[in-house]
């Protein structure tokens, strides 16, 4: 592999000044529902091509409340996430982690190493007083854009 201008490894094809990789969808969505697809609001029907920044806020949001019920590994906030959507939303891995690693560096939770209930090591999260400001924030937020959306998507 040479080094294109931009100083990262090209992984197919380098001249001096392009890069051609192959194009290709994100392996991990940031939410799906139990049948795979992914979700930007809770529907029927067709999934959308890519996640956009209305999952990554809502996953944010969705984290934090469940972090501010009690201090939890990421394992379980996953399964939280999903106890609480009664199985209709699933956390993956690829979307937690980052997401969580965010939060932390936002200073809106934060992170200390226990012990599961296997016995294993496991990083606990907790929120933060700010990550409470935080919360309170995203969901008065939320409320005002799902009530938005209601008003467009049901007909009066």
């Amino acid at each position: 592999m040479r080094r294109s201008p931009s100083r990262f490894a090209c992984p197919l094809e380098s001249t001096r000044d392009t890069c051609v990789v192959q194009r290709r969808e994100a392996p991990f969505p940031l939410l799906t529902d139990k049948a795979g697809r992914i979700v930007v609001l809770v529907t029927e029907g067709s999934e959308m091509s890519k996640p956009t920044d209305l999952v990554q806020g809502t996953l944010d949001l969705l984290i934090l409340r469940v972090v501010g019920l009690e201090p939890m590994h990421g394992w379980a906030i996953a399964r939280r996430i999903r106890q609480m959507s009664n199985d209709e939303l699933r956390v993956g891995q690829g979307s937690l982690y980052p997401a969580l690693h965010k939060l932390e560096q936002n200073g809106w939770i934060e992170a200390k190493w226990g012990e599961s209930e296997n016995n294993r090591r496991a990083k606990y999260y907790a929120l933060t007083r700010a990550g409470r400001k935080a919360l309170e924030k995203e969901t008065a937020q939320w409320d005002r854009l799902s009530a938005a959306i209601s008003l467009v998507v049901k007909p009066t």
